[in-house]
């Protein structure tokens, strides 16, 4: 079976993340767009992505503008204020693009979202999904299914199973792929969902009031710190030359 990424064994600084959190657990999204290291559907359950502490071998999910070589660092990547909402933003010859992170609060399921928003000209995009349930060890069942311009895929490592919703991935042995193009004004959203394998499948929510609640959940949290100190500002981070992948 054709193979559809070439895994980078490098080892990121850990300032190179950004946390997400739903309180229930959380995921590291790394400075160029990739989630290395999920666990669902708690912060005690095994990992289902672990490249933080191994290769991409043991699981991964990025989103990011499309290459041959190297994933690319975001140019920009911040917190919307008083959240953890986490937002990255590319600056390529064709035009800008944003990814948005986060993990919906409010519902009963364990999920994180991820929402790709065109900010100007038209944008090559890849997504690349590749779960490796218990800490790498396991490589799970993938099945799909198809309802319009939507797709679904379930990845399946009893009792767990994960659920990935968006565009259409081809699914190969190493994982599953999505290459699509967005412009100006344009959008779309992937999320990725526990249950356990004997439930039915999870429903699909809507990502823009799910973004709206989560982003209202923290603001009302953080309006609660009584912090005196020196202002902490807004995480931000600006992309600086690197050449230290390995």
């Amino acid at each position: 079976m054709p193979t559809l990424f070439t895994p980078h064994r490098y080892r990121p600084l850990i300032e190179d993340h950004g946390l997400i959190s739903s309180t229930a657990t959380g995921a590291l999204v790394r400075s160029d767009g990739t989630v290395n290291w999920l666990c669902l559907p708690r912060f005690d359950s095994p990992a289902v992505f672990a490249a933080l502490l191994g290769t991409e071998d043991h699981g991964f999910w990025r989103i990011g503008p499309a290459t041959d070589g190297f994933p690319l660092t975001a140019d920009r990547r911040r917190y919307r204020d008083g959240t953890m909402v986490l937002e990255h933003e590319w600056d390529t010859p064709g035009g800008s693009i944003r990814v948005i992170d986060f993990m919906p609060l409010g519902t009963t399921a364990a999920r994180i979202m991820r929402i790709v928003e065109g900010l100007t000209g038209t944008v090559g995009m890849t997504s690349l999904f590749h779960a490796r349930p218990g800490y790498g060890a396991t490589t799970p069942l993938v099945t799909r299914t198809e309802r319009g311009n939507t797709a679904r895929l379930c990845a399946t490592v009893h009792p767990d199973s994960y659920w990935l919703d968006g565009l259409h991935h081809t699914v190969a042995e190493d994982g599953a792929r999505a290459d699509f193009t967005l412009t100006a004004g344009e959008s779309v959203t992937f999320s990725l969902t526990w249950c356990p394998s004997f439930n039915r499948a999870p429903d699909i929510r809507s990502s823009r009031a799910a973004l709206t609640r989560t982003a209202a959940y923290w603001r009302e949290w953080a309006s609660r710190c009584t912090y005196q100190g020196r202002p902490h500002g807004r995480y931000t981070a600006v992309r600086a030359p690197r050449d230290d992948h390995r």
